[in-house]
């Protein structure tokens, strides 16, 4: 009987193992993004440690990567923005974060995966919150070690959203109140923008278009709407309420794009933006175009825009898009 028991507890044993391994293994192959939503083969990641009902007590701006494709369109909640910025992706294709701190809207989507450079360009604001729908596996440590408040979906309870009138993964929608109980304010956009009257100089310019491998921006002037109508891909951006976006302010920033570690699920290098440094912009406003510097010396801070003589150039009121182009 005493062989048999200790036979039967070392089975035991072993199943256990099994058992445990096997858990183990279906942990790693959810960090790889292998998930039932895949977002670029980056889904949650992995189950959010610290799952809650209550909202996280969050006083920075909140910014929210949004998916760009055509499949997308139109965005919601893109028009509330305080800041939104254009940048370039895998396969040379564009996606969108739009940073509130003014207004928040009801839903803002379709919210898409983080990428690395969002680390950098989100560490000029204090303590911000980030959502997202999830990130490459090897960068969920960078992003959860990053001074910012991590949201995927799945920590705090309704949060987010599918429309099922929409294919997947361009159907996940973000509903700000359950991240902030308000909006933080104006004095959250620690970005360095000076809004005023416009500089002197410039020259007039009706339309300008920044182009990636296979996306592209194009920015028309319109005086009856005081701002600048956006066409993504040759078509009219409008939010799904209807209304054309059109900011009053565009800023073309001149930067270096270049290869990351990282890459999506058919191998396309995820690209990296550097936003800290120095170099050209082109500031459009009211019908006119500013060449113009453009600083941050370091992660921390804001970016700074001035004239060739040092002078600050003032943006208008209003929502102001930053087109990441390379230099």
């Amino acid at each position: 009987m005493g062989t048999r028991r200790r036979a039967r507890t070392r089975q035991a044993a072993a199943t256990a193992a099994l058992l445990s391994a096997a858990v183990t293994l279906s942990l790693v192959a959810g960090c790889t993004g292998k998930s039932a939503s895949p977002d670029d083969s980056r889904g949650t990641s992995r189950t959010p440690t610290g799952s809650r009902t209550t909202m996280p007590s969050a006083t920075g701006v909140l910014a929210v990567k949004i998916d760009n494709a055509s499949a997308a369109r139109p965005h919601t909640g893109l028009n509330a923005a305080d800041v939104v910025y254009a940048e370039q992706v895998e396969g040379g294709l564009s996606r969108l974060m739009a940073v509130y701190a003014t207004r928040l809207p009801k839903q803002v989507g379709p919210v898409r995966s983080a990428r690395e450079s969002d680390l950098e360009l989100l560490r000029q604001f204090d303590r911000p919150t980030l959502a997202f729908s999830g990130a490459q596996g090897k960068l969920m440590p960078l992003i959860d070690r990053a001074p910012l408040v991590p949201e995927p979906p799945g920590r705090v309870s309704g949060a987010y959203v599918r429309d099922s009138a929409r294919p997947a993964p361009h159907n996940l929608y973000l509903r700000p109140d359950r991240l902030l109980p308000s909006a933080p304010g104006a004095a959250a956009l620690t970005t360095g923008f000076h809004v005023g009257p416009a500089p002197s100089g410039g020259t007039a310019k009706t339309s300008f278009t920044v182009r990636y491998p296979a996306a592209r921006f194009a920015f028309t002037w319109s005086g009856s709407e005081r701002g600048w109508r956006v066409a993504m891909d040759g078509t009219a951006a409008r939010t799904t309420d209807g209304k054309q976006l059109a900011p009053p302010t565009v800023v073309v920033q001149y930067v270096k794009i270049r290869a990351s570690a990282f890459h999506d699920f058919l191998g396309n290098n995820t690209p990296y933006t550097e936003t800290v440094g120095s170099g050209t912009a082109t500031v459009l406003r009211d019908g006119r175009a500013y060449d113009v510097e453009w600083k941050r010396p370091k992660a921390e801070d804001g970016t700074t825009f001035t004239t060739k003589d040092g002078r600050p150039v003032n943006f208008a009121e209003g929502q102001v898009w930053v087109a990441f182009a390379q230099k």
